[in-house]
Protein backbone atom coordinates (compact mmCIF):
# COMPACT_ATOMS: atom_id res chain seq x y z
CA UNK A 1 0.00 0.00 0.00
CA UNK A 2 1.75 3.11 -0.95
CA UNK A 3 1.17 6.08 1.29
CA UNK A 4 1.15 9.35 0.65
CA UNK A 5 2.58 12.76 1.79
CA UNK A 6 0.30 15.52 2.20
CA UNK A 7 2.23 18.98 3.14
CA UNK A 8 0.12 20.95 5.17
CA UNK A 9 -0.68 24.69 3.91
CA UNK A 10 1.24 27.34 4.72
CA UNK A 11 0.17 29.57 8.14
CA UNK A 12 -0.79 32.99 6.61
CA UNK A 13 1.41 35.30 7.98
CA UNK A 14 0.47 37.62 10.87
CA UNK A 15 -0.05 40.97 9.63
CA UNK A 16 0.16 43.62 12.69
CA UNK A 17 -0.10 47.04 13.95
CA UNK A 18 -1.36 48.31 10.58
CA UNK A 19 -2.35 51.78 10.11
CA UNK A 20 -4.82 52.50 6.97
CA UNK A 21 -6.69 55.28 5.84
CA UNK A 22 -10.17 55.37 3.68
CA UNK A 23 -10.82 58.61 2.09
CA UNK A 24 -14.29 58.68 1.74
CA UNK A 25 -17.00 57.50 4.11
CA UNK A 26 -19.65 56.37 1.63
CA UNK A 27 -20.93 52.41 1.79
CA UNK A 28 -17.52 51.41 -0.26
CA UNK A 29 -15.63 53.11 2.41
CA UNK A 30 -16.92 52.05 5.31
CA UNK A 31 -17.25 48.24 3.57
CA UNK A 32 -13.34 48.15 2.95
CA UNK A 33 -12.93 49.57 6.39
CA UNK A 34 -15.05 46.45 7.87
CA UNK A 35 -13.52 44.16 5.87
CA UNK A 36 -9.95 44.84 6.28
CA UNK A 37 -10.62 44.80 10.25
CA UNK A 38 -12.14 41.44 9.90
CA UNK A 39 -9.21 40.17 7.54
CA UNK A 40 -6.57 41.40 9.83
CA UNK A 41 -8.18 40.27 13.04
CA UNK A 42 -8.76 36.31 11.52
CA UNK A 43 -4.58 36.55 11.15
CA UNK A 44 -4.15 37.53 14.71
CA UNK A 45 -3.28 41.11 13.91
CA UNK A 46 -4.18 44.44 14.53
CA UNK A 47 -5.45 47.40 12.29
CA UNK A 48 -6.23 50.99 12.78
CA UNK A 49 -8.05 52.25 10.31
CA UNK A 50 -9.15 56.14 9.78
CA UNK A 51 -11.79 56.95 7.51
CA UNK A 52 -11.77 60.15 6.38
CA UNK A 53 -14.90 62.41 4.51
CA UNK A 54 -15.43 65.72 2.75
CA UNK A 55 -19.16 66.00 4.61
CA UNK A 56 -19.38 66.29 8.02
CA UNK A 57 -22.18 63.68 7.89
CA UNK A 58 -21.05 59.82 6.77
CA UNK A 59 -22.88 57.14 4.46
CA UNK A 60 -22.30 59.14 1.58
CA UNK A 61 -24.60 58.01 -1.81
CA UNK A 62 -27.15 56.41 1.23
CA UNK A 63 -27.83 60.00 2.62
CA UNK A 64 -27.33 62.13 -0.25
CA UNK A 65 -27.84 60.19 -3.80
CA UNK A 66 -31.18 57.94 -2.71
CA UNK A 67 -34.29 59.59 -3.07
CA UNK A 68 -35.98 60.70 -0.08
CA UNK A 69 -38.74 58.04 -0.54
CA UNK A 70 -37.42 54.82 -0.56
CA UNK A 71 -36.50 53.94 3.28
CA UNK A 72 -36.20 50.44 1.77
CA UNK A 73 -32.80 51.05 0.61
CA UNK A 74 -31.81 53.77 2.90
CA UNK A 75 -32.05 50.73 5.75
CA UNK A 76 -28.59 49.93 4.52
CA UNK A 77 -28.12 52.45 6.69
CA UNK A 78 -28.40 50.25 9.61
CA UNK A 79 -25.99 48.16 8.82
CA UNK A 80 -23.26 51.04 7.97
CA UNK A 81 -24.33 52.29 11.13
CA UNK A 82 -23.06 49.13 12.97
CA UNK A 83 -20.01 48.92 11.71
CA UNK A 84 -18.84 52.10 12.68
CA UNK A 85 -20.69 52.07 15.95
CA UNK A 86 -18.16 48.90 16.65
CA UNK A 87 -15.36 52.00 17.30
CA UNK A 88 -12.43 50.02 15.69
CA UNK A 89 -12.81 52.43 12.53
CA UNK A 90 -12.40 56.00 13.21
CA UNK A 91 -15.20 58.22 11.38
CA UNK A 92 -13.53 62.00 10.50
CA UNK A 93 -15.75 64.10 8.77
CA UNK A 94 -15.41 67.81 7.03
CA UNK A 95 -12.13 67.20 5.80
CA UNK A 96 -11.02 67.24 1.99
CA UNK A 97 -8.37 65.11 1.28
CA UNK A 98 -6.17 67.65 -0.74
CA UNK A 99 -7.52 71.09 0.56
CA UNK A 100 -7.21 70.28 4.22
CA UNK A 101 -4.54 67.49 3.96
CA UNK A 102 -2.39 66.39 1.37
CA UNK A 103 -2.41 62.84 0.43
CA UNK A 104 0.98 62.61 0.72
CA UNK A 105 0.72 63.47 4.01
CA UNK A 106 -1.77 60.69 4.50
CA UNK A 107 1.01 58.13 2.82
CA UNK A 108 3.36 59.24 5.17
CA UNK A 109 1.45 58.57 8.20
CA UNK A 110 -0.32 55.55 7.50
CA UNK A 111 1.18 52.12 5.69
CA UNK A 112 -1.64 52.16 2.60
CA UNK A 113 -4.45 54.43 1.88
CA UNK A 114 -7.89 53.01 0.39
CA UNK A 115 -9.64 55.75 -2.09
CA UNK A 116 -13.51 55.42 -1.96
CA UNK A 117 -14.45 58.91 -3.14
CA UNK A 118 -17.05 57.13 -5.58
CA UNK A 119 -18.74 59.66 -8.17
CA UNK A 120 -20.48 62.46 -8.16
CA UNK A 121 -20.41 64.47 -11.09
CA UNK A 122 -22.76 63.88 -14.15
CA UNK A 123 -21.62 61.98 -17.33
CA UNK A 124 -21.29 64.41 -20.42
CA UNK A 125 -24.11 64.06 -23.19
CA UNK A 126 -22.27 65.94 -26.31
CA UNK A 127 -25.41 66.79 -28.45
CA UNK A 128 -26.00 70.05 -29.43
CA UNK A 129 -27.95 72.33 -26.68
CA UNK A 130 -27.21 70.64 -24.27
CA UNK A 131 -26.17 73.65 -22.38
CA UNK A 132 -28.95 75.89 -22.80
CA UNK A 133 -30.76 77.02 -19.88
CA UNK A 134 -33.05 74.71 -18.59
CA UNK A 135 -30.99 72.00 -19.07
CA UNK A 136 -29.53 70.01 -15.87
CA UNK A 137 -27.47 66.88 -15.17
CA UNK A 138 -28.97 64.30 -12.79
CA UNK A 139 -26.46 64.44 -10.11
CA UNK A 140 -27.35 68.13 -9.95
CA UNK A 141 -30.82 67.56 -9.21
CA UNK A 142 -30.43 64.19 -6.52
CA UNK A 143 -28.10 66.39 -4.61
CA UNK A 144 -30.41 69.19 -4.45
CA UNK A 145 -33.44 66.95 -3.42
CA UNK A 146 -31.24 65.15 -0.80
CA UNK A 147 -29.94 68.37 1.06
CA UNK A 148 -26.92 67.92 0.38
CA UNK A 149 -25.08 71.00 1.88
CA UNK A 150 -23.00 72.25 -0.91
CA UNK A 151 -25.59 72.98 -3.79
CA UNK A 152 -27.97 75.93 -3.96
CA UNK A 153 -30.85 75.87 -1.89
CA UNK A 154 -33.82 76.57 -4.96
CA UNK A 155 -33.86 74.64 -7.82
CA UNK A 156 -35.91 75.95 -10.74
CA UNK A 157 -39.25 74.19 -11.23
CA UNK A 158 -41.19 76.59 -13.72
CA UNK A 159 -41.58 74.05 -16.78
CA UNK A 160 -44.99 72.10 -17.36
CA UNK A 161 -43.26 69.75 -19.30
CA UNK A 162 -40.22 68.24 -18.80
CA UNK A 163 -37.36 65.48 -20.44
CA UNK A 164 -35.52 63.00 -18.23
CA UNK A 165 -32.91 60.88 -20.44
CA UNK A 166 -31.93 57.80 -19.11
CA UNK A 167 -33.61 54.59 -18.43
CA UNK A 168 -31.67 53.66 -14.84
CA UNK A 169 -32.71 53.99 -11.40
CA UNK A 170 -31.22 57.34 -11.12
CA UNK A 171 -33.48 58.24 -13.71
CA UNK A 172 -36.88 56.81 -12.64
CA UNK A 173 -36.24 58.19 -9.13
CA UNK A 174 -35.69 61.90 -10.55
CA UNK A 175 -38.78 60.99 -12.98
CA UNK A 176 -40.64 60.30 -9.66
CA UNK A 177 -39.63 63.10 -7.57
CA UNK A 178 -40.78 65.66 -10.74
CA UNK A 179 -44.32 63.93 -11.16
CA UNK A 180 -45.07 62.68 -7.02
CA UNK A 181 -46.97 65.51 -5.53
CA UNK A 182 -45.04 67.10 -2.75
CA UNK A 183 -47.45 65.93 -0.07
CA UNK A 184 -46.88 62.46 -0.47
CA UNK A 185 -43.33 63.24 0.50
CA UNK A 186 -44.30 64.81 3.62
CA UNK A 187 -43.51 62.17 6.09
CA UNK A 188 -39.70 61.23 4.30
CA UNK A 189 -36.80 63.13 5.61
CA UNK A 190 -36.91 65.38 2.82
CA UNK A 191 -35.93 69.14 3.61
CA UNK A 192 -38.14 71.93 4.21
CA UNK A 193 -36.65 73.79 1.66
CA UNK A 194 -36.90 71.17 -0.63
CA UNK A 195 -40.39 71.02 -0.23
CA UNK A 196 -41.44 73.97 -0.37
CA UNK A 197 -39.48 73.99 -3.82
CA UNK A 198 -41.31 71.10 -4.83
CA UNK A 199 -44.84 72.68 -3.56
CA UNK A 200 -44.06 75.66 -5.89
CA UNK A 201 -43.28 73.04 -8.95
CA UNK A 202 -45.32 73.60 -12.48
CA UNK A 203 -44.85 70.32 -13.82
CA UNK A 204 -47.91 68.24 -15.38
CA UNK A 205 -45.89 66.00 -17.50
CA UNK A 206 -42.69 64.18 -17.22
CA UNK A 207 -41.54 62.59 -20.07
CA UNK A 208 -38.63 59.44 -19.67
CA UNK A 209 -36.75 58.42 -22.88
CA UNK A 210 -34.50 55.33 -23.72
CA UNK A 211 -32.60 54.69 -26.66
CA UNK A 212 -33.45 50.62 -26.58
CA UNK A 213 -36.69 48.38 -25.90
CA UNK A 214 -38.85 48.06 -22.82
CA UNK A 215 -37.00 45.17 -21.68
CA UNK A 216 -33.55 46.61 -22.04
CA UNK A 217 -34.24 49.40 -19.09
CA UNK A 218 -31.58 48.97 -16.28
CA UNK A 219 -34.05 50.19 -13.57
CA UNK A 220 -34.54 47.30 -11.52
CA UNK A 221 -38.17 45.28 -11.65
CA UNK A 222 -39.19 46.12 -7.95
CA UNK A 223 -38.48 49.98 -8.91
CA UNK A 224 -40.57 49.86 -11.87
CA UNK A 225 -43.03 48.54 -10.25
CA UNK A 226 -43.43 50.71 -7.50
CA UNK A 227 -43.74 53.93 -10.40
CA UNK A 228 -46.84 52.75 -10.63
CA UNK A 229 -48.19 53.07 -6.97
CA UNK A 230 -47.39 56.39 -6.75
CA UNK A 231 -50.68 58.35 -6.27
CA UNK A 232 -52.06 61.29 -8.43
CA UNK A 233 -49.83 60.28 -11.51
CA UNK A 234 -50.83 58.58 -14.83
CA UNK A 235 -48.30 56.45 -16.45
CA UNK A 236 -48.77 56.86 -20.43
CA UNK A 237 -47.03 54.30 -22.86
CA UNK A 238 -46.81 54.25 -26.10
CA UNK A 239 -48.33 51.17 -28.05
CA UNK A 240 -45.83 51.25 -31.01
CA UNK A 241 -43.50 50.52 -28.25
CA UNK A 242 -44.70 47.34 -27.29
CA UNK A 243 -45.28 46.03 -31.18
CA UNK A 244 -41.36 44.39 -31.19
CA UNK A 245 -41.89 43.26 -27.43
CA UNK A 246 -45.92 41.50 -28.46
CA UNK A 247 -44.45 39.56 -31.32
CA UNK A 248 -41.43 38.52 -29.51
CA UNK A 249 -44.09 36.95 -26.65
CA UNK A 250 -46.34 35.56 -29.10
CA UNK A 251 -43.41 33.77 -30.80
CA UNK A 252 -42.74 32.22 -27.47
CA UNK A 253 -39.06 34.29 -26.93
CA UNK A 254 -37.81 33.14 -23.65
CA UNK A 255 -36.69 35.59 -20.65
CA UNK A 256 -35.20 35.68 -17.83
CA UNK A 257 -37.86 35.61 -14.59
CA UNK A 258 -36.95 39.33 -13.99
CA UNK A 259 -37.56 40.20 -17.73
CA UNK A 260 -40.93 38.32 -17.03
CA UNK A 261 -41.88 40.40 -13.74
CA UNK A 262 -40.91 43.74 -16.18
CA UNK A 263 -43.13 42.70 -18.83
CA UNK A 264 -46.09 42.24 -16.33
CA UNK A 265 -45.84 45.78 -14.99
CA UNK A 266 -45.58 47.44 -18.50
CA UNK A 267 -48.81 44.72 -19.70
CA UNK A 268 -50.29 45.88 -16.20
CA UNK A 269 -50.57 49.60 -17.16
CA UNK A 270 -50.97 49.36 -20.79
CA UNK A 271 -54.70 48.10 -20.03
CA UNK A 272 -55.56 50.02 -16.79
CA UNK A 273 -57.72 52.71 -16.57
CA UNK A 274 -55.76 56.20 -15.69
CA UNK A 275 -56.75 56.46 -11.55
CA UNK A 276 -54.80 59.25 -11.20
CA UNK A 277 -57.87 61.70 -11.29
CA UNK A 278 -59.36 59.97 -8.43
CA UNK A 279 -56.56 60.82 -6.51
CA UNK A 280 -55.36 64.35 -6.66
CA UNK A 281 -58.80 65.61 -9.20
CA UNK A 282 -57.84 68.01 -11.73
CA UNK A 283 -54.27 68.02 -10.29
CA UNK A 284 -53.45 65.05 -12.02
CA UNK A 285 -49.86 64.64 -13.33
CA UNK A 286 -48.62 62.49 -16.28
CA UNK A 287 -45.34 60.47 -16.41
CA UNK A 288 -44.54 59.38 -20.05
CA UNK A 289 -42.35 56.50 -20.62
CA UNK A 290 -40.83 56.43 -24.35
CA UNK A 291 -38.41 53.31 -25.42
CA UNK A 292 -36.37 53.48 -29.07
CA UNK A 293 -35.68 57.23 -29.02
CA UNK A 294 -32.42 58.55 -28.83
CA UNK A 295 -31.26 62.08 -28.21
CA UNK A 296 -30.01 63.74 -31.17
CA UNK A 297 -30.31 67.83 -29.75
CA UNK A 298 -31.66 70.44 -27.22
CA UNK A 299 -33.49 72.96 -29.32
CA UNK A 300 -33.99 76.55 -28.35
CA UNK A 301 -32.62 79.69 -28.53
CA UNK A 302 -32.15 80.29 -25.45
CA UNK A 303 -33.23 78.30 -22.87
CA UNK A 304 -34.65 74.58 -23.60
CA UNK A 305 -37.92 74.47 -26.14
CA UNK A 306 -37.91 70.66 -27.06
CA UNK A 307 -35.59 67.73 -27.37
CA UNK A 308 -35.04 66.22 -30.80
CA UNK A 309 -34.65 62.68 -31.11
CA UNK A 310 -34.10 59.90 -33.49
CA UNK A 311 -36.59 56.64 -33.66
CA UNK A 312 -34.57 53.42 -33.33
CA UNK A 313 -34.95 49.65 -33.80
CA UNK A 314 -33.24 47.23 -32.46
CA UNK A 315 -31.85 44.06 -34.81
CA UNK A 316 -31.87 40.73 -34.03
CA UNK A 317 -28.43 40.32 -32.37
CA UNK A 318 -29.56 43.33 -30.24
CA UNK A 319 -27.78 46.11 -31.49
CA UNK A 320 -29.54 49.35 -31.91
CA UNK A 321 -29.08 51.64 -34.78
CA UNK A 322 -31.57 54.98 -35.81
CA UNK A 323 -34.09 54.91 -38.80
CA UNK A 324 -33.78 58.38 -39.88
CA UNK A 325 -37.16 59.01 -38.18
CA UNK A 326 -36.90 62.18 -36.37
CA UNK A 327 -39.22 63.53 -33.65
CA UNK A 328 -39.24 66.52 -31.56
CA UNK A 329 -40.81 67.07 -28.56
CA UNK A 330 -41.76 70.07 -26.74
CA UNK A 331 -40.26 70.72 -23.42
CA UNK A 332 -39.28 73.25 -21.39
CA UNK A 333 -36.04 71.48 -19.55
CA UNK A 334 -34.19 68.37 -19.73
CA UNK A 335 -32.10 66.30 -17.31
CA UNK A 336 -29.52 63.98 -18.67
CA UNK A 337 -28.99 60.93 -16.52
CA UNK A 338 -27.22 58.64 -18.57
CA UNK A 339 -24.11 58.41 -15.72
CA UNK A 340 -22.26 59.80 -13.01
CA UNK A 341 -18.51 60.30 -13.62
CA UNK A 342 -15.93 59.54 -11.08
CA UNK A 343 -14.27 61.82 -8.47
CA UNK A 344 -10.71 62.69 -8.44
CA UNK A 345 -8.30 62.66 -5.09
CA UNK A 346 -5.82 65.79 -5.44
CA UNK A 347 -2.68 63.82 -6.01
CA UNK A 348 -3.50 60.49 -6.81
CA UNK A 349 -3.56 59.27 -10.95
CA UNK A 350 -6.98 59.67 -12.53
CA UNK A 351 -8.34 58.07 -16.01
CA UNK A 352 -9.56 61.60 -17.36
CA UNK A 353 -11.57 59.31 -20.42
CA UNK A 354 -13.41 56.58 -18.14
CA UNK A 355 -13.56 58.70 -14.71
CA UNK A 356 -11.57 56.61 -12.55
CA UNK A 357 -8.32 55.98 -10.60
CA UNK A 358 -6.60 53.61 -13.10
CA UNK A 359 -6.07 50.45 -11.13
CA UNK A 360 -5.45 46.52 -11.31
CA UNK A 361 -7.92 44.60 -9.06
CA UNK A 362 -8.06 47.65 -6.30
CA UNK A 363 -4.25 48.91 -6.68
CA UNK A 364 -3.93 51.79 -7.74
CA UNK A 365 -1.43 52.42 -11.01
CA UNK A 366 1.52 54.89 -11.53
CA UNK A 367 1.42 54.61 -15.30
CA UNK A 368 1.97 50.67 -15.42
CA UNK A 369 3.38 49.68 -11.83
CA UNK A 370 1.34 49.59 -8.69
CA UNK A 371 1.95 52.69 -6.27
CA UNK A 372 2.99 51.21 -2.69
CA UNK A 373 0.33 51.20 -0.54
CA UNK A 374 -2.37 53.00 -2.76
CA UNK A 375 -5.55 51.52 -2.93
CA UNK A 376 -9.14 52.03 -4.80
CA UNK A 377 -12.47 50.44 -4.31
CA UNK A 378 -16.06 51.21 -5.26
CA UNK A 379 -17.02 53.07 -8.09
CA UNK A 380 -13.57 55.34 -8.35
CA UNK A 381 -11.81 51.64 -8.94
CA UNK A 382 -14.77 50.19 -11.60
CA UNK A 383 -17.15 52.96 -12.59
CA UNK A 384 -20.56 54.28 -11.59
CA UNK A 385 -22.16 50.92 -12.34
CA UNK A 386 -23.86 47.86 -10.21
CA UNK A 387 -26.07 48.26 -7.38
CA UNK A 388 -25.01 49.36 -3.69
CA UNK A 389 -24.37 45.04 -2.77
CA UNK A 390 -21.91 45.25 -5.54
CA UNK A 391 -19.46 47.14 -3.01
CA UNK A 392 -18.86 44.50 -0.81
CA UNK A 393 -17.12 41.60 -3.05
CA UNK A 394 -15.23 45.31 -4.81
CA UNK A 395 -13.99 45.89 -1.28
CA UNK A 396 -13.04 42.14 -0.74
CA UNK A 397 -11.00 42.14 -3.57
CA UNK A 398 -9.01 45.22 -3.12
CA UNK A 399 -8.48 44.42 0.72
CA UNK A 400 -7.37 41.01 -0.01
CA UNK A 401 -4.44 42.56 -2.22
CA UNK A 402 -3.85 44.94 0.68
CA UNK A 403 -3.22 42.04 3.32
CA UNK A 404 -1.12 40.25 0.77
CA UNK A 405 1.08 43.33 0.14
CA UNK A 406 1.07 43.69 3.82
CA UNK A 407 2.23 40.12 4.23
CA UNK A 408 4.58 40.57 1.53
CA UNK A 409 6.41 43.48 3.21
CA UNK A 410 5.70 45.63 -0.15
CA UNK A 411 4.35 48.14 2.06
CA UNK A 412 6.09 51.56 3.65
CA UNK A 413 6.18 52.34 7.10
CA UNK A 414 4.97 55.27 8.23
CA UNK A 415 7.68 58.14 8.99
CA UNK A 416 4.97 60.34 11.03
CA UNK A 417 3.21 58.70 14.17
CA UNK A 418 1.67 61.47 15.30
CA UNK A 419 -1.83 61.59 15.08
CA UNK A 420 -3.29 63.33 12.36
CA UNK A 421 -6.25 64.79 14.62
CA UNK A 422 -3.33 66.93 15.94
CA UNK A 423 -2.47 68.03 12.42
CA UNK A 424 -6.21 69.25 11.83
CA UNK A 425 -6.27 70.78 14.88
CA UNK A 426 -3.59 73.09 14.45
CA UNK A 427 -4.82 74.30 10.80
CA UNK A 428 -8.08 74.92 12.62
CA UNK A 429 -10.03 72.17 10.57
CA UNK A 430 -13.52 71.88 12.26
CA UNK A 431 -12.92 67.95 11.52
CA UNK A 432 -16.28 65.73 13.01
CA UNK A 433 -16.13 62.37 14.67
CA UNK A 434 -18.62 59.77 14.88
CA UNK A 435 -19.85 60.96 18.49
CA UNK A 436 -20.64 64.35 16.86
CA UNK A 437 -22.46 62.58 14.10
CA UNK A 438 -24.41 60.52 16.70
CA UNK A 439 -25.18 64.03 18.13
CA UNK A 440 -26.37 65.14 14.79
CA UNK A 441 -28.31 62.50 14.03
CA UNK A 442 -30.47 62.70 17.50
CA UNK A 443 -31.16 66.53 16.44
CA UNK A 444 -32.10 65.57 13.08
CA UNK A 445 -34.97 62.80 14.70
CA UNK A 446 -35.62 65.51 17.01
CA UNK A 447 -36.52 67.96 14.54
CA UNK A 448 -38.81 64.87 12.77
CA UNK A 449 -40.40 64.32 15.79
CA UNK A 450 -41.32 68.00 16.51
CA UNK A 451 -41.88 69.29 12.82
CA UNK A 452 -46.08 69.84 11.80
CA UNK A 453 -45.81 66.48 9.34
CA UNK A 454 -44.37 64.30 11.99
CA UNK A 455 -41.44 62.07 10.34
CA UNK A 456 -38.52 60.09 11.31
CA UNK A 457 -35.72 62.83 10.95
CA UNK A 458 -35.63 66.66 9.12
CA UNK A 459 -32.28 66.59 7.15
CA UNK A 460 -29.88 69.63 8.51
CA UNK A 461 -28.63 70.97 4.88
CA UNK A 462 -26.12 74.07 5.57
CA UNK A 463 -22.79 72.63 6.33
CA UNK A 464 -22.36 75.57 8.95
CA UNK A 465 -24.95 74.04 10.91
CA UNK A 466 -24.17 70.12 10.59
CA UNK A 467 -20.55 71.38 11.96
CA UNK A 468 -21.95 73.23 14.83
CA UNK A 469 -24.75 70.48 15.76
CA UNK A 470 -22.02 67.96 15.69
CA UNK A 471 -18.96 69.48 17.11
CA UNK A 472 -20.76 70.75 19.96
CA UNK A 473 -22.57 67.63 20.68
CA UNK A 474 -19.16 65.85 20.57
CA UNK A 475 -17.52 68.52 22.57
CA UNK A 476 -14.71 68.48 20.40
CA UNK A 477 -11.77 70.93 21.68
CA UNK A 478 -12.88 70.88 25.00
Amino acid sequence: MTSTIHESAPTPERVDGLRVAIIGAGPAGIYAGNILQSAVESLGGTVAIDLFESLPAPYGLIRYGVAPDHPRIKGIVNSLHEMLDAGSIRFIGNVEVGRDIALDELQERYDAVILATGAIRDAALEIPGIDLVGSYGAADFVAWFDGHPDVPREWPLDAREVAVIGNGNVALDIARILAKHPEDLRSTEVADTVLAGLESSAVTDVHVFGRRGPLDVKFTPIELRELGEVPGVDIVLAEEDFAALDAAVAAGAPGSNQLKVIRRTFDAWRTRDAEASRTHGERARRLHLHFFHAPVAVLGDERVEAVRFERTAQSEDGAVRGTGELRDIPVQAVYRAVGYYGTPVVGAPFDERRGVIPNAEGRVLAGDAPAPGLYATGWIKRGPVGLIGHTKSDAMETIAHLVADAQAGALTAPVETGDVLEVLAAREVPYTTWSGWLALDAHERALGTGHVHARERVKVVPRDEQVEVSRAGALIGS
